[in-house]
């Protein structure tokens, strides 16, 4: 009888498999296995090609599957019987370079346990080595200049190989093997600390040491870290932490605090089992908690003040383990920039943006390829949500499967994130920052190309927000791509439909600050039905003037007068017992109340945002904002744990669409004012009032499911009432996980516009 007939399969995966350890994974499985064959990444992930007898070709298919590297994604698997070849072996073979196209691009990976015991070896070859990493951690998409992955096509290619790391890199046995950031101390990246004019202090170890001396004195230190530079600051020093705001011109928006581990992070704050995951995982981004009392006597009073959550990480790279092991003290880890700038990565520009803010600067000569700034998670509604998607999440894909031909997305105006889509993947990019500047328009344009180019993607559309003035929107105009225009709720909604992976019917409650409205007017309190290949406006928030426009925004007691103008006319100027009220002269009353009258400078806005900033300013908890939310967040602070003051809900009025009208809810806000009560029971009522509206809206439309959309639902009290709410009402309830909330996702949601227009079905 003759002998069975090896047959021969290629596998072909799409997906994270590169810069995950996927090759050596195979390479010991088929071994393993007595599988011949080879793997090789290309232009769309990887290509295996695999030959032996059927039942063991089988067994190796399940176990590809089964035993993937942890932190391996395998989105499209394509198998296909070809004619076998003979091979003796199996081999990892050289790359193809090619077109990119949907290869995925990993996003950078905290410091693994094996490393960091490597670390702390004294008989180790990598002891106190800050860049010691391996295929299960340290840099990937910070490092890479092109696809498909590896040494050469990243900046670790200016770090040759020593004979001790190219062994280990050859090394099946090894856990690095194909390691493409491999290094040592030998051969691999070094510090050097600078004084603020770029003179070289010390190098290597003492280069270390002289910032650890620098922290524990009080000084300021800016560190090169994984995507770009931090500023650093004993968070237990007021003297210290004051200085830094002071000198980064950051007067009251909070800190985030780096810890050295667990049990420091829980001596501050409170951390369920969901957010420790949070903490300890791959990403390792800050994560927002609720600080213990303890944490006032361990924090100085200006790190996080006014505020219902601290931002705390642990570190995330060997080079933050090392500072924190030896000072054992809570650090302010900030982004390395000047207020509304982009972080700084390039070291030259951050000795020219920092010098006179930090003391000194412990650096590398590792080149940042891509500068990425820190991601933010916060626990809401029970689940943890990314609120600022960067290090360690982007630029990741999310599945959409009509997304065909080459997409650019350009984003909003603020939290700026640009994304690119193509067969049926959309890869957002990381957290850009707020386009206010030069400096960040220039970051916004070199991300802008720089996205689609690693993807090697030349787009065949470019998709931009509704609004004409956004710097994203003008830079669409100049690219000699087609644009497509996208209303700024709608793509909240289609942002939150990725991201859940819903199709619809469903009701959209889009709140935010302010968003440029199909009808030409300021949007943010919204309700859209959005059926594919349709979407309405069926309701919104009462809209109310606000006085001076976009200063609004900046000065909530203006959105408290024009809310008290939409309750109590011309009245409102004369409730001089409010502060909202009287923070303005006589003469500037005068010159609102005609502005108010005659709609001068004074555009109605629907926006919940503004609503927030207005009963803000109505309790006196934030009469000028100093940073974007800081109204929001100080009413949110104040109503967490306390006992709700009972207010009636907004009610429905009109129709086609419906008017959700808060003035019940404030009239009777400020009678409790009046009558004494505190401004923590009057914001609680306030958040237990709007989301009960937000029911009313649901049960009238008779919708069956909710998505929670908008930078309104990064607040963790309204989104948890909400969800409650609905619930309990019987309808589906979601809120976003993987894609921000906010305007950080905006380019998620054009992309989906532009692969496939909806139409806006008019009432």
């Amino acid at each position: 009888m003759d002998a069975i007939a090896p047959e021969r399969l290629r596998i072909t995966l799409a997906g994270a498999v590169q810069g995950v350890g996927f090759r050596p994974f195979v390479y010991r499985l088929a071994h393993e296995m007595g599988i011949a064959g080879f793997i090789q990444n290309d232009g769309g992930g990887v290509l295996i090609e695999v030959e032996g007898h059927a039942p063991a070709l089988a067994a190796f298919l399940g176990r590809l599957a089964a035993d993937a590297p942890r932190h391996a994604m395998v989105t499209a698997r394509r198998v296909a019987a070809i004619t076998p070849r003979g091979d003796a072996g199996f081999r990892v073979a050289d790359s193809a370079v090619e077109a990119a196209g949907a290869a995925v691009v990993m996003a950078d990976l905290a410091t693994c346990p094996d490393c960091l015991r490597e670390i702390g070896d004294p008989a180790d070859r990598r002891y106190r080595y800050p860049f010691t990493t391996c295929v299960a951690c340290g840099p990937r998409y910070s490092v890479i200049e092109a696809l498909p992955y590896d040494r050469v096509r990243t900046s670790l290619r200016r770090f040759p190989l020593c004979p001790a790391c190219a062994a280990e890199y050859a090394d099946p046995a090894s856990r690095r093997f194909h390691a493409e950031s491999i290094c040592c101390a030998a051969c691999g990246p070094q510090l050097a600390l600078w004084d603020p004019s770029g003179m070289v202090l010390a190098t290597r170890e003492a280069a270390l040491a002289g910032g650890i001396a620098a922290l524990r004195a009080g000084k300021i230190l800016a560190l090169k870290g994984l995507g770009g530079f931090q500023l650093l600051v004993d968070a237990s020093d007021e003297t210290a932490v004051a200085t830094l705001r002071a000198r980064k011109r950051r007067p009251r928006k909070p800190f985030a605090v780096m810890l050295a581990d667990l049990e420091m992070a829980r001596r501050v704050a409170e951390i369920s089992p969901l957010e420790r995951a949070a903490l300890i995982s791959p990403a390792a981004p800050i994560v927002l908690l609720a600080p213990k009392p303890e944490a006032a006597a361990a924090l100085a009073p200006s790190v996080a003040p006014g505020v219902p959550c601290l931002g705390v990480m642990l570190p995330t790279t060997p080079l933050h383990h090392l500072l924190l092991e030896t000072l054992r003290i809570p650090l302010v880890a900030t982004s390395g920039n000047l207020a509304g700038g982009p972080i700084l990565a390039d070291d030259q520009e951050a000795l020219a943006g920092l010098s006179r803010v930090a003391d000194l600067f412990l650096v590398h000569d590792r080149p940042i390829a891509h500068p990425v700034d820190d991601s933010v998670v916060r626990m809401i509604a029970g689940e943890i949500t990314v609120l600022r998607r960067a290090r360690g999440y982007a630029p990741l894909p999310l599945a959409w499967p009509a997304v065909a031909a080459p997409l650019l997305a350009l984003g909003g105006q603020q939290k700026n994130a640009v994304a690119t889509g193509v067969a049926g993947q959309i890869f957002l990019g990381p957290h850009g920052g707020d386009l206010e500047t030069a400096a960040a328009h220039d970051r916004f344009a070199a991300s802008a190309t720089a996205l689609p180019a690693l993807h090697s993607l030349q787009p065949r559309r470019i998709a931009c927000d509704w609004h004409p003035d956004y710097v994203s929107t003008r830079h669409a105009e100049t690219l000699g791509t087609p644009v497509t225009r996208v209303p700024h709720h709608l793509a909240h909604a289609l942002s939150g439909m990725v991201d859940l992976g819903i199709t619809g019917p469903f009701l959209a409650v889009a709140w935010d600050g302010t968003g440029f409205g199909n009808d030409h007017t300021v949007w943010g309190g919204e309700f859209l039905i959005v059926d594919p290949p349709c979407w309405r406006r069926a309701g919104h928030l009462l809209p109310f003037r606000l006085p001076g426009g976009d200063a609004a925004a900046r000065e909530p007691s203006r959105a408290a007068l024009g809310a008290l103008y939409a309750l109590a006319g011309a009245a409102a100027l004369a409730m001089t017992d409010l502060p909202s009220v009287a923070r303005f002269a006589a003469a500037e009353r005068h010159v609102l109340a005609t502005m108010l009258a005659r709609g001068v400078a004074s555009p109605l806005a629907s926006s919940a945002g503004r609503l927030f900033d207005a009963v803000a300013a109505l309790l006196d908890l934030c009469q000028g904002a100093r940073f974007e939310g800081e109204a929001a967040l100080a009413l949110e602070a104040a109503a967490t744990g306390a006992e709700a003051a009972p207010l009636p809900a907004p009610v429905l009025v009109g129709d086609h669409p419906l008017r959700l009208d808060w003035r019940p809810t404030l009239a009777a806000l400020l009678a409790g004012r009046f009558a004494g009560l505190g401004p923590g029971p009057l914001a609680a009522g306030f958040h237990e009032a709007l989301a009960a509206g937000i029911v009313a809206m649901a049960r009238r439309l008779e919708t069956r499911q909710v998505l929670l959309t908008g930078g309104c639902f990064q607040n963790a009290l309204l989104a948890t009432l909400t969800v409650s709410g609905l619930r309990a009402a019987g309808i589906a309830a979601l809120c976003h996980r993987r894609v921000p909330p906010n305007d950080g996702g905006l380019a998620v949601g054009q992309i989906v516009f532009a692969a496939a227009p909806l139409i806006e079905e008019k009432a």
